[in-house]
């Protein structure tokens, strides 16, 4: 069972990687899945809140931030270290075929950093500041799963490796979301559109 299911995460990630590519897509992508590139989003993001919330905007950036560490350390400390699965730019079998856009990265691909962090950020937000503003919510998720997708695109990345990022970030944007809607001191309970 499991050999089929690698074997067909290999297939798919020569799919996605190989054969569904497109020259503007390979221009975009490397930019789009790089985390530097959405700097200014999370600033603008910051400054939203606190224009809007004041102290309470500030304290939903925090645990935001708090969420999305907490991903990442279940991806990056947790997760990689525990499976050791190598990328498919350091699989010697897979890397002859793969076409890497961007550098291939040091650490291990399971689970993948980059949607397991963009996909809490997005799915915490959905579950706090959507109850506020219902229209972000699947474009938030859709955002981080473009991400997601950008990084097997680019070659660093099996297609599970980034499904079970996913997973990790939603997962724990969940529970932290739950615990902040749970505190009426910095909750959103007073916070209008």
């Amino acid at each position: 069972m499991l050999n089929e299911l690698i074997q067909f995460d290999h297939q798919l990630f020569h799919l996605i990687n190989g054969e569904w590519h497109h020259p503007w897509l390979d221009a975009i992508m490397p930019l789009w899945r790089d985390k530097k590139t959405w700097i200014p989003f999370y600033v603008l993001l910051a400054g939203f809140l606190f224009y809007k919330y004041q102290w309470k905007g500030l304290v939903l950036a925090a645990a935001v931030g708090l969420t999305v560490g907490l991903a990442d350390i279940a991806s990056s400390k947790g997760l990689k270290k525990s499976v050791e699965r190598l990328r498919p730019c350091q699989d010697v079998e897979v890397r002859a075929e793969a076409r890497l856009l961007v550098g291939c990265g040091r650490s291990y691909s399971f689970t993948s950093s980059h949607a397991a962090n963009h996909f809490a950020m997005a799915a915490f937000l959905a579950l706090t500041l959507g109850r506020i503003y219902r229209r972000i919510r699947w474009p938030l998720l859709l955002w981080a799963a473009s991400i997601a997708y950008g990084q097997v695109y680019v070659g660093v990345h099996y297609p599970l490796d980034v499904f079970f990022g996913a997973l990790v970030g939603i997962l724990i944007a969940y529970i932290m979301a739950k615990v902040y809607l749970r505190r009426g001191v910095i909750g959103i309970e007073g916070m209008k559109e």
